[in-house]
């Protein structure tokens, strides 16, 4: 039966199919096979799938995303990461890279960090002799970041499919994502001095000043969220809330750059993209409420446990299979069909589930812009208007830098948990 629900998943995905439908046809497939619960299961399943508080947050961080964007402050962050590093060597970069890092903190959207950098910074770069490869993949590789870097929609999705704390994953994928983003920085500011490009602008302590005070009212959104996660003030969900009013009084009131227009037609995209992902959601529940009731998970806790594998040794498996998935697979369908199986063989070999949920978060963050289906690829190639050859050739360097990063956060639980307990 396993194979015959992996084989069709498999082929309708191959055939171009939407993953929600292969999730069904598979399901549907297994439950034809097994002589236990009728079809009627299936659409049972389905709905209580999405029956978790946990969900209730990722429509909210959804629609906040979508008004910080429409307010138009992706600007005002690379002006203020550009400020800060105006004489380093590849600033212009690095820039870029801190730009979608800090919009990661507000929208958890890698698709949206893209989009947003690649209009702003894309001319910018190739004035400044980047080059297209170069330029778009920086760009291309730095939106994967903001899946790890709290609020991470990821996270949610995880904590909800592996029942595990959706704060403590905030606050563990904070150093993770940083580390990521320090490792790029200086891999894209050694090889601008490298390839002696030029240093755009200088370190100006007024004009830092300046930027700081036009983005510190984006950037305060990311501490209250946290704070009042940790506090006690308010629930993730709740959190969520707080963060669409925080969004609209922000652009309404202090940035006056968003309309009653605009919020409303960042409503309609926040939907949108809200129902693409709740029905992944509730195909995804299906296939692991059907492995579960044939007892797949405790079939393959008793295998590793029998074959002696070292925790060690199932995380790099993991990270081998992770990174080949995340090719394929978006986030969001990974985390939800694999969690389920993966997470009870992790916690069995007394590997800490929450380090295991930022291990598989930074695995599918680099299958977003892995050749040759990474999401973040056809995104870029829309908005900077390049050849997928050009942006494969760009993001593999980045690949090789964050899949150093994989390693070392795998290898260190510390940079996972260290935060977590100083806040338990």
């Amino acid at each position: 039966m396993i194979w015959a629900i992996a084989l069709t998943i498999v082929l309708l995905v191959a055939l171009g199919a939407p993953i929600f439908v292969a999730l069904l046809a598979g399901a549907a497939v297994g439950l034809s096979m097994f002589n236990g619960p009728p079809l009627i299961a299936l659409q049972q399943t389905i709905f209580g799938g999405l029956d978790a508080y946990a969900l209730l947050a990722v429509p909210f961080f959804v629609f906040a995303g979508e008004l910080m964007a429409a307010s138009g402050i992706a600007n005002r962050l690379i002006a203020l990461v550009q400020a800060l590093f105006g004489r380093v060597p590849g600033s212009l970069g690095i820039a870029a890279l801190g730009g979608s890092t800090l919009i990661g903190t507000i929208c958890g959207s890698s698709a949206a960090a893209v989009a947003a950098v690649g209009k702003n910074m894309y001319p910018r770069l190739l004035d400044a002799q980047y080059g297209q490869r170069r330029a778009s993949g920086i760009i291309t590789s730095s939106g994967a970041i903001d899946i790890v870097i709290p609020p991470s929609i990821a996270m949610i999705l995880y904590g909800a499919a592996a029942e595990q704390s959706i704060p403590k994953l905030f606050i563990a994928g904070i150093v993770p994502g940083l580390f990521v983003a320090l490792l790029m920085g200086i891999y894209i500011s050694a090889s601008a001095r490298f390839s002696g490009l030029p240093t755009e602008g200088r370190f100006d302590p007024r004009s830092t000043i300046i930027a700081f005070q036009k983005a510190i009212g984006a950037l305060f959104m990311p501490v209250f969220i946290l704070t009042g996660i940790y506090a006690g003030a308010f629930s993730p969900t709740e959190a969520g809330g707080f963060a669409c009013a925080y969004a609209i009084i922000l652009g309404l009131v202090f940035y006056r750059s968003l309309t009653l227009s605009d919020i409303l037609a960042a409503a309609a995209r926040a939907a949108m993209i809200t129902a693409q992902i709740m029905v992944v959601v509730a195909a995804a529940s299906v296939i692991s409420w059907l492995l579960t009731v044939k007892g797949v998970p405790q079939a393959l806790i008793a295998g590793i446990i029998d074959a002696g594998l070292s925790p060690l040794m199932f995380l790099l498996a993991v990270n081998v299979f992770l990174l080949a998935t995340g090719c394929f697979l978006d986030p969001t369908s990974a985390i939800l069909v694999l969690a389920p199986l993966l997470v009870p063989i992790a916690i069995a070999l007394g590997i800490d589930p929450i380090h295991f949920g930022v291990i598989m978060t930074v695995n599918l963050a680099i299958g977003m812009f892995t050749p040759p289906f990474g999401l973040n690829i056809f995104v870029a190639q829309s908005v900077l208007g390049v050849s997928a050859a050009d942006i494969y050739r760009g993001v593999l360097p980045f690949v090789a830098v964050q899949t150093i990063a994989l390693a070392v956060i795998t290898l260190l639980p510390v940079l996972s948990l260290w935060l977590v307990r100083a806040m338990s």
